[in-house]
């Protein structure tokens, strides 16, 4: 059987449809707008900062072997593109760093979720990663050394390890943090143990899980560069390592841009990927 709605209520049910639509248009306009705000400001910034550094380096003040000029920064990333070397170092680099930050930041996520919920997580883990987590990961590079030797697997541990501690501060904060008014409630209503993680705490912890997994990452390009300097012939560290070595700083200067730009990349697709997954959250409370 068919049944027509007569045009009145054809109207009717386009006008109230009508606001929903012109709701989610003004949100994508709005969040257009706010890209292309901070896109603006982001090259002003870097505009601004290149015409300080090519005022320093026109006064003289230093000199080009240490303070080179713009035009000598490209110049010696050409060279290194044309030699075929900036390739194989980015993508030695992404792999070591990718590597890293997917064993940190699931251990991280994993024992979070232990030291927060968990009698034993908190009072056995918890205690001793309090003791750990102060240790700058740079001091465990001999250590992992010793341990691994100079092959990728010493490498990809201290990029781990590093990644670890701000993935597990963070996520344990967050899953700490969750309002005993909201578990209670969970409570009362019949939830069991993984049904108030999944659709109480976790949610809850979103944002601050996400703050670990943007922090983590960054601190996996930090410790690329400590990581890189030995054992290995390719890599941004360890090209930045040999530009010290032999005073050419305008390949150091190159490379650490490099690297600042690939971090920035990487910071924006984590951001865009876990977007849904905030909103997700949203929607639980």
């Amino acid at each position: 059987m068919t049944i027509r709605l007569s045009p009145t209520a054809e109207k009717t049910s386009t006008a109230v449809a009508d606001p929903g639509q012109r709701h989610e248009r003004s949100l994508r306009w709005r969040r257009g707008l706010a890209r292309l705000h901070t896109a603006g400001w982001t090259l002003a910034g870097v505009a601004i900062a290149a015409v300080v550094w090519s005022m320093v380096v026109a006064t003289g003040t230093f000199p080009r072997q240490l303070f080179p000029s713009i035009p000598q920064i490209f110049s010696a990333g050409g060279s290194l593109w044309t030699e075929g070397l900036l390739l194989d170092d980015i993508l030695a680099s992404l792999r070591r760093a990718a590597l890293g930050f997917l064993l940190g930041a699931a251990i991280g996520v994993l024992i979070a979720v232990a030291t927060a919920t968990t009698v034993a997580g908190r009072n056995i883990l918890q205690p001793l990663l309090r003791v750990f987590s102060p240790v700058p990961t740079i001091g465990l590079v001999p250590l992992a050394i010793l341990w691994f030797g100079l092959g990728e697997n010493s490498k990809v541990l201290v990029i781990a390890l590093g990644v670890f501690v701000p993935v597990w501060i963070n996520t344990h904060a967050g899953l700490a943090s969750t309002p005993s008014d909201y578990l209670q409630a969970a409570r009362c209503l019949g939830a069991g143990r993984w049904q108030t993680l999944r659709k109480v705490v976790l949610p809850e912890a979103t944002p601050d899980i996400v703050s670990g997994l943007r922090v983590g990452a960054a601190m996996a390009f930090v410790l690329i560069v400590v990581a890189e300097m030995t054992g290995t012939t390719a890599g941004i560290g360890y090209r930045i390592y040999q530009a010290q070595l032999f005073s050419q700083a305008d390949r150091l200067i190159f490379c650490l841009l490099v690297l600042g730009v690939i971090g920035a990349v990487c910071d924006l697709v984590i951001h865009t990927a876990t977007d849904p997954l905030t909103r997700w959250a949203k929607e639980q409370h």
